[in-house]
């Protein structure tokens, strides 16, 4: 009887360390489950961070280039149109333009305010470019341009909505006019093709988004 039950408390000890060995053996199982589960999260954590940081570094600090296969044709009247293709793409990037100021291509979301707004400073030409693609006309000058046209021009601007006006010292020429695919250099403040360039431009035809806002924008 003493034997057999030594016997049996012999088995019962040995299953129950066997099934403390499974025991222990399920709990590594779970923790090399748990970690390898862990690692595979973090992984497509930091993976999914270094792409979403490496597409904004794209939006944000790669330079675009908008210089697309085209060229201004001047027409009989002077005006000169872009032909090719103006994207109209709206990016965070810097945009390099073909011409200067540019008359359209991809551009920031936001425009520059145009209605009759005159700036003392440079704009941004991703901001104004959005603003053209509203139908804006933009007055542009240089500091070659005489204060006397400077003044006028502004007077003219602030009283027509869909218009802006700022200082451009990279542009070609003194004073120059700018529209959604066409722009033209004028001689001064009294050059009737002023007038005539507003007349047809200001929320013309070429316009790709008629009626668009143009005040809620950038400002200076």
């Amino acid at each position: 009887m003493g034997s057999a039950n030594k016997s049996t408390s012999t088995a019962r000890k040995a299953r129950i360390e066997e099934m403390r060995r499974a025991e222990q053996a399920r709990e590594r199982r779970n923790r090399i489950a748990i970690i390898a589960a862990s690692m595979v999260a973090v992984a497509g954590l930091v993976a999914g961070t270094v792409v979403l940081v490496q597409s904004q570094s794209d939006d944000s600090s790669t330079a675009a280039d908008s210089k697309g296969a085209g060229h201004f044709v001047t027409g009989s009247d002077g005006v000169k149109t872009w032909k090719g293709t103006l994207g109209r793409t709206h990016v965070a990037k810097t945009v390099t333009y073909p011409m200067e100021p540019p008359v359209g291509g991809d551009h920031n979301q936001v425009w520059m305010n145009c209605n009759g707004d005159v700036y003392a400073k440079a704009v941004n030409n991703m901001n104004a470019v959005h603003s053209l693609e509203h139908g804006a006309v933009w007055v542009t000058y240089t500091s070659k341009a005489s204060k006397a046209d400077v003044d006028a021009l502004a007077a003219k601007v602030k009283k027509t909505p869909y218009t802006l006006m700022s200082p451009d010292d990279k542009q070609k020429d003194p004073i120059m006019l700018s529209a959604w695919g066409h722009q033209r250099t004028v001689t001064s403040a009294t050059d009737p093709n002023v007038d005539k360039f507003f007349e047809k431009f200001v929320q013309g035809e070429q316009t790709p988004e008629p009626g668009a806002a143009c005040t809620n924008g950038l400002s200076q």
